[in-house]
């Protein structure tokens, strides 16, 4: 469920971004998170499950935060950091949520499962990282001059 509205919402934020780097970021992630949902079947499909999507209030508010965020700031030249902690926000709570899921998939001993998640992981900690980067080199510079 989580990672489904993630799509739905890196799309929004990579059309709302004004910086270039920015969009790119967003809408790279966007393609890397639908990976995440095919992953993530795999490892449905690897345990025998069928996933059903779960409501999950923490992801819910995390995209409603960063859509007030883009409603408050849509004239301002303070948009685009506001869109990078969003986008931080949904990645520390995805980073957390995977690095648990490691962990527990090691110590059930699923190899698989871990490497899957694992990798996802790598990538949700890659994307914070970019985010940083943005925000320092170029968005809260152009915030302040503005």
């Amino acid at each position: 469920y989580a990672e489904k509205q993630l799509v739905k919402a890196l799309g929004t934020l990579a059309r709302t971004a004004g910086n270039g780097r920015l969009k790119e970021a967003f809408a790279g992630h966007l393609e890397e998170t639908k990976g995440h949902v095919e992953r993530l079947e795999r490892v449905f499909n690897y345990l025998g499950k069928v996933p059903m999507a779960k409501k999950c209030p923490a992801i819910d508010g995390i995209i409603e935060e960063g859509s007030e965020i883009m409603k408050d700031f849509s004239d301002d030249p303070a948009l685009d950091a506001g869109l990078i902690a969003a986008g931080q926000k949904a990645e520390h709570y995805e980073i957390a949520t995977y690095g648990f899921m490691c962990e527990w998939a090691k110590e059930l001993g699923l190899t698989a499962v871990e490497d899957l998640l694992h990798e996802t992981l790598e990538e949700e900690k890659a994307a914070d990282e970019k985010l940083t980067g943005i925000a320092e080199s170029v968005v809260n510079m152009e915030g302040e001059t503005a």
